[in-house]
């Protein structure tokens, strides 16, 4: 079974979550270890709350750097509800710069530390390394943030080129977010 088949299995099996605020910490809906090594959080850490992030990601017509003449989509941000398990909007992701925000007001923003792949189709998983909350409530002490089980959100298979640079296209795209706290 392939990791995408695990994590979604495993998510449809899980009844128990935590929502922003709770204070209850969750059982986590997969295991770190069936996650690439990269993508795994450090060990003294918690899950502090799982969210499902549904919405879309913009991509932009760019010239490609140092590649005269030569173009291609570019990922310009996200945006995103973050919904708890049981489909409550709990928050928001958007960028740039990627911000994830509480519905408290808490957020915060973080540094990329890892990608793997996410399956045909789907943008890669992710780990990122949380800066600082800014804000009182969830978002304080969270130290690192897991983007898995991710369905679409690849950049636009249509033709980019010189006659459209600037051009703007959203696709839709879900995933789950899993923020972590020091045990």
């Amino acid at each position: 079974m392939t990791i995408k088949a695990t994590l979604a299995a495993a998510a449809v099996l899980a009844l128990t979550a935590c929502a922003f605020g709770t204070g209850t910490p969750a059982q986590p809906v997969y295991s770190q270890s069936a996650l690439p090594t990269a993508l795994q959080v450090p060990a003294g850490h918690r899950v502090a709350m799982e969210t499902v992030g549904v919405g879309q990601i913009t991509y932009e017509c760019r010239a490609k750097k140092d590649a005269a003449g030569q173009f291609e989509w570019v990922f310009a941000g996200p945006d995103a509800r973050l919904l708890d398990r049981g489909g409550r909007q709990v928050g928001r992701y958007y960028g740039p710069p990627a911000t994830w925000e509480s519905m408290d007001g808490s957020k915060l923003t973080a540094r990329q530390l890892a990608v793997a792949p996410g399956g045909s189709g789907n943008i890669p998983m992710q780990l990122v390394q949380a800066n600082p909350a800014m804000g009182m409530g969830a978002m304080q002490g969270v130290t690192y943030i897991q983007r898995v089980a991710t369905q679409g959100g690849v950049a636009p298979a249509s033709a980019c080129g010189a006659t459209n640079v600037g051009a703007r296209q959203i696709v839709n795209y879900q995933a789950d977010y899993i923020f972590w706290k020091a045990a």
